[in-house]
């Protein structure tokens, strides 16, 4: 049966009309709902940055966040390695990445912590932020923490390798005539912080990952709050 060219007009509008009712925009949610969609989404992140981090291998084995020796230590170790004197080098080096991967899962509870404790403002900011905000809530909310849980886990696996004082007695050389940055001179110290660094980058990478595939959430709350951005 031929449909008359009113009818079908009709139809198609009322096709338009029903697509564009699915197209949600930011405006059209809940404060309430924008805010859990946010947490939803934070949460998985940061517990899908921990898991893969927090498992042998997660730093060694990913070019990413892979711990190496700093500056001028770091030049020194690939000319050891070229020379095939690289055995100390590659033990130590091993060890700063064990020892970050040991203390990762410790970060899991404070991260979903301080998505618990964001407020409405602290949404509103983060979904119209760039695209690390979210990110950089977590890691401007929760990195202190982190790091104090991160120090002590990170001496304890270093300690156990004696190479780990040749690097502190080294590196304190080092940063003493001005080849290295002070903060680098201790052997933990710098550990925790490429394991920070490592993480936050990973959790940056499921943030993205999230923004460009809403699908990719794990509930239909975040799936429509990232998909009306």
């Amino acid at each position: 049966m031929i449909r008359s060219p009113l009818r079908f007009t009709t139809l198609c509008a009322g096709l338009l009309l029903s697509a564009s009712a699915l197209a949600l925009s930011l405006g059209d949610l809940t404060q309430k709902d924008a805010t859990g969609g946010l947490k939803d989404a934070l949460t998985q992140g940061a517990q899908i940055a921990v898991r893969q981090l927090g498992t042998p291998g997660g730093f060694s084995n990913n070019p990413d966040v892979r711990i190496e020796l700093p500056g001028n230590l770091g030049k020194a170790a690939k000319a050891m390695k070229m020379f095939g004197k690289g055995e100390q080098v590659q033990a130590l080096e091993d060890s700063m990445n064990k020892a970050a991967e040991a203390a990762v899962p410790q970060a899991q509870a404070i991260l979903v912590d301080a998505v618990k404790k964001m407020t409405v403002a602290d949404a509103k900011g983060i979904l119209g932020g760039g695209n690390d905000s979210a990110t950089q809530y977590l890691n401007q909310s929760s990195r202190e923490l982190i790091r104090a849980k991160f120090l002590p886990i990170v001496k304890q696996a270093t300690d156990k390798v004696g190479v780990a004082q040749k690097y502190n007695n080294f590196a304190g050389q080092a940063a003493a005539l001005g080849v290295l940055d002070a903060k680098n001179a201790n052997v933990e110290s710098y550990v925790t912080e490429q394991a920070l660094d490592g993480l936050f980058e990973m959790i940056a990478k499921q943030e993205q990952s999230i923004r460009e595939n809403p699908a990719a959430a794990a509930t239909s709350l975040a799936k429509k709050v990232f998909g009306a951005l």
